[in-house]
């Protein structure tokens, strides 16, 4: 990942609602979640939470599919694991030995 992504990526989180439904979204993974659970969660009317989704769709943070009559949003994984990973590159200055608290919180869920 470069910086030009990364920065993308972290954009697309640095609003409360984005941020709120983008967690939302990452523990209703792998099934998602229909976007009338996401806008009733967030309190907004469907024209302003849509303007928020769209931004995390752009920028490929969130991956948009139709089943039947519902459009269903999904965190996309591989996205946020490579932030995390291009964050954590130079963790502890190269020395491996020092990040392993972090490697060991990151295990369980990438």
């Amino acid at each position: 990942m470069d910086s030009e992504t990364a920065l993308s990526l972290l954009a697309a989180l640095s609003h409360p609602t984005r941020l709120e439904a983008f967690r939302q979204l990452v523990r209703h993974e792998p099934e998602g979640l229909a976007t009338g659970a996401l806008v009733e969660a967030s309190g907004l009317s469907q024209s302003t939470f849509s303007s928020q989704l769209a931004v995390m769709v752009k920028s490929e943070l969130v991956l948009s599919e139709r089943r039947g009559r519902h459009q269903i949003q999904r965190a996309n994984i591989d996205a946020l694991k490579g932030l995390m990973l291009f964050l954590a590159n130079d963790c502890c200055q190269g020395r491996a030995e020092l990040c392993g608290p972090l490697v060991a919180e990151l295990a369980p869920c990438c």
